[in-house]
């Protein structure tokens, strides 16, 4: 099989990689064609317009910023026509109605459609460690699994189109959540002077500890948001999308509109670009920032 990879993003790169290692005949395009340098000297085959990719592959991976980006690449007047028997696997993150909404489009084109968005960051694209969430029918999910089997061990089925995409915003506002809480309780605890080792020590023996407290306190210690695994308006960018559905459904999300509020104020005292680990000064330093 080949396989078109359309957006070679942060997650993007390392998941197409991923595929070049496997042999896997790949071809890729991404809107910045000097993203698609590393997949290029990798040995994909590289393309300047999506259309190109659409035709020369059965498969085709988006992962894509948004829905809008999905619309511009696949689903335009020119790409739409070229869909016919073709497999689009969405990998992004989008809300449940817009995944159900693009299924629509590609079965009208005559091609088939399932959603496999994923979590995990960088480290877990490049080892093939992400958690994979599949919305489609059995048979297309067995049908696609030694693919997906790449990006992840164990694929797991949530059920139709939209039920995957729905889980994934569920677990990104945990992320942006839990996050913002530790980085809260870790600033708590340095102003009053206790040592943090200690407090690690207690919240690794406690039922309230979570791996995400570990991989983000050197950051947050070292002030170090370079390089990152989650980009803070990335965060924000999912974190909208579970907003919206959750109000749609009635939830209170007092909590969540005031962890956004944070990210926002992670964005403006850093850059767009830096880790989402970046909120610990946006807490810690409200004070100074405030004027309080």
């Amino acid at each position: 099989m080949k396989v078109a990879f359309l957006g070679t993003g942060l997650m993007g790169l390392p998941m197409a990689q991923r595929l070049l290692a496997a042999n896997i005949e790949l071809v890729a395009y991404n809107r910045t064609p000097e993203k698609l340098a590393p997949l290029a000297a990798a040995g994909a085959q590289i393309v300047t317009q999506p259309r190109q990719a659409i035709r020369s592959a059965e498969c085709i991976i988006l992962m894509l910023s948004n829905a809008a980006a999905i619309y511009h690449v696949l689903l335009t007047d020119t790409n739409w026509h070229t869909l016919s028997g073709r497999s689009i696997i969405q990998m992004g993150t989008i809300t449940p109605i817009e995944s159900q909404e693009i299924r629509d489009a590609v079965v009208a084109a005559g091609g088939e459609y399932i959603e496999a968005p994923v979590i995990g960051s960088i480290p877990e694209a490049e080892t093939g460690k992400l958690i994979v969430m599949v919305g489609a029918e059995s048979k297309q999910y067995q049908r696609h699994l030694p693919l997906l089997q790449h990006f992840g061990s164990e694929p797991l089925l949530i059920g139709p189109v939209g039920s995957a995409s729905s889980l994934t915003l569920a677990l990104n506002q945990l992320i942006a959540s839990l996050t913002t809480s530790f980085a809260l309780s870790l600033a708590f605890v340095q102003l009053q002077g206790i040592n943090i080792d200690l407090f690690m020590q207690v919240l690794r023996d406690s039922k309230l500890y979570a791996p995400t407290f570990d991989q983000n306190l050197q950051r947050m210690l070292d002030g170090n948001y370079a390089n990152a695994n989650l980009p803070t308006k990335q965060l924000i960018k999912v974190t909208d999308l579970f907003i919206s559905e959750a109000k749609a459904l009635g939830l209170n999300l007092n909590s969540i509109e005031g962890v956004r509020q944070i990210l926002q104020s992670a964005m403006q005292m850093s850059r767009p670009e830096d880790d989402y680990s970046s909120v610990f000064p946006a807490i810690r330093e409200w004070g100074d920032a405030s004027g309080e």
